[in-house]
C-alpha cells in the first residue's frame, strides 16, 4: 500500500485546521455577539457547506479559480497562485467546506457564556481582544477542542470537494479518500480496505478522545 495519500491527507487536515482556527475565532466572536440585522445572512453562508452537496461547492470553486476565469487569472498573474489542481487549492477548498465545523462549536460556546464575564472584564479596563483571549476563550476549552477535532476529522473524510478542485495527482492532490475511490474502481478491494481501515481508526480515535475529554472521563479515570 502507498502511504503517500495517508500522509498527504494528514498534512491537509493539519494545515486546514490550523488556518481555520485562526479565521474562526474572530468570526465566531462576531456571530455570537453581533446584533447587526444582516447577521442571519452571514450565518447562512457559513452553514451552507453543511447542506450543500460537495460537488456543487467543488464545481463553483473550480470555476472561480480556473485560469480561464478572470479571478483565477488574477490570482495567477499577481500572486503566482495556481489554485486548481494544486495542494494550495485543496487547502482553501477544505477551509471553506469545513468552516461550519469549526465556527459553530466556538460560536455556541461564546454565546452560552454568562454576560457577566465580559462586563466584569470591561469594567476592569480590559480591551475586547484581551477579554476574548484572556477571559472568554479559556472558559470554552471544550468548545475549542470540539471545533478543532470536528474540522480535522471532517477534512480527513472529504471526497467530492477535493476531487473537483484538486483532481487526482499523486503526491500533490491524491488524498486517501481519492485513493480509496481509485482502488475500488480498479477492483483492488484489499488496498481500498487498508486505506478505509486507517481512516476509520483515525477518525474513531479522534472523536473518542473528544468525548472522553469533554465528558471528564479521563479526569475520573486518573483519580
Amino acid at each position: 500500500m502507498d502511504w503517500g495519500p495517508i500522509i498527504l491527507t494528514l498534512k491537509l487536515a493539519l494545515i486546514t485546521t490550523v488556518l481555520l482556527f485562526i479565521v474562526s475565532i474572530p468570526l465566531a466572536y462576531w456571530l455570537a455577539y453581533s446584533k447587526w440585522r444582516l447577521k442571519p445572512v452571514f450565518e447562512t453562508l457559513v452553514s451552507m457547506p453543511l447542506v450543500l452537496p460537495p460537488t456543487v461547492l467543488g464545481f463553483y470553486l473550480l470555476v472561480a479559480f480556473s485560469p480561464s476565469n478572470d479571478f483565477g487569472r488574477w490570482l495567477n498573474e499577481w500572486f503566482g497562485l495556481q489554485m486548481v489542481f494544486s495542494f494550495e487549492g485543496l487547502v482553501l477548498a477544505s477551509m471553506i467546506y469545513s468552516l461550519p465545523f469549526m465556527v459553530h462549536p466556538i460560536q455556541s460556546g461564546l454565546a452560552n457564556l454568562s454576560p457577566n464575564l465580559r462586563e466584569a472584564s470591561y469594567v476592569l479596563g480590559k480591551s475586547r481582544i484581551t477579554t476574548l483571549f484572556k477571559v472568554l476563550l479559556p472558559n470554552i476549552r471544550p468548545s475549542l477542542l470540539t471545533g478543532i477535532v470536528l474540522a480535522f476529522a471532517h477534512t480527513i473524510g472529504e471526497f467530492g470537494v477535493v476531487l473537483m478542485i484538486g483532481g487526482n495527482i499523486p503526491g500533490e492532490t491524491k488524498v486517501a479518500s481519492i485513493a480509496i475511490y481509485d482502488e475500488v474502481e480498479a477492483l483492488n478491494y484489499g488496498a481500498a480496505n487498508s486505506y478505509s481501515m486507517i481512516l476509520f481508526a483515525l477518525t474513531f480515535t479522534i472523536l473518542l478522545v473528544v468525548y472522553l475529554v469533554n465528558g471528564g472521563y479521563l479526569k475520573r479515570f486518573w483519580k
